[in-house]
């Protein structure tokens, strides 16, 4: 008489692993069209709603790019909170002058990011291609190249502006040494 099943644990030490059975596992594929990914990423399908969205790392990564924590809030809203995030993250900006991280690894203020994206950069950019970054761009708008231009006049603006708050965090970080 045949036996109906074999063991693969043939003992002590259980050379399969614990919970290990035959059974069919369910597994939940990514909600992105087309994607045979595992789902294993859930993401909220509308504001304060508890219906969600599972998707693979890629299509989570994809759907939160553009998120924004402050949308739909007016301005002195989002900076109270702003305000009040940067009051309960202040330990962890008191551990900068251990000198843990370099830059792109969040040890540049909200301000300078925003002062590389004006500038078209990365966030682990030395200052030196900062300057260079920054001579090229105001060179191309500079009110004496184009005189009676508004826009070239904004931008020069705008890349002065960013210069300078990059200029002063690099002063700041040089003198705490």
């Amino acid at each position: 008489m045949a036996r109906a099943g074999r063991s693969d644990n043939w003992g002590f030490p259980r050379w399969g692993g614990y919970g290990r059975g035959r059974d069919a596992v369910n597994v939940r594929i990514c909600d992105r069209h087309n994607c045979n990914e595992p789902g294993d990423c859930p993401a909220p399908k509308s504001p304060n709603s508890k219906e969600r969205w599972y998707f693979c790392q890629q299509h989570a990564a994809e759907y939160n790019k553009r998120w924004d924590y402050f949308e739909g809030l007016d301005k002195e809203e989002a900076a109270r909170r702003a305000k009040s995030e940067q009051q309960e993250s202040a330990g962890y900006a008191e551990a900068q002058h251990y000198g843990w991280g370099g830059s792109g690894d969040g040890s540049r203020s909200a301000d300078e990011m925003r002062a590389l994206e004006v500038l078209g950069l990365e966030a682990d950019v030395t200052f030196e291609e900062v300057k260079k970054a920054w001579r090229a761009k105001a060179k191309e708008v500079h009110p004496d190249v184009r005189p009676g231009d508004e826009e070239a006049a904004k931008a020069f603006q705008a890349f002065q502006l960013a210069y300078e708050v990059l200029r002063q965090a690099e002063e700041r970080r040089e003198w705490k040494g």
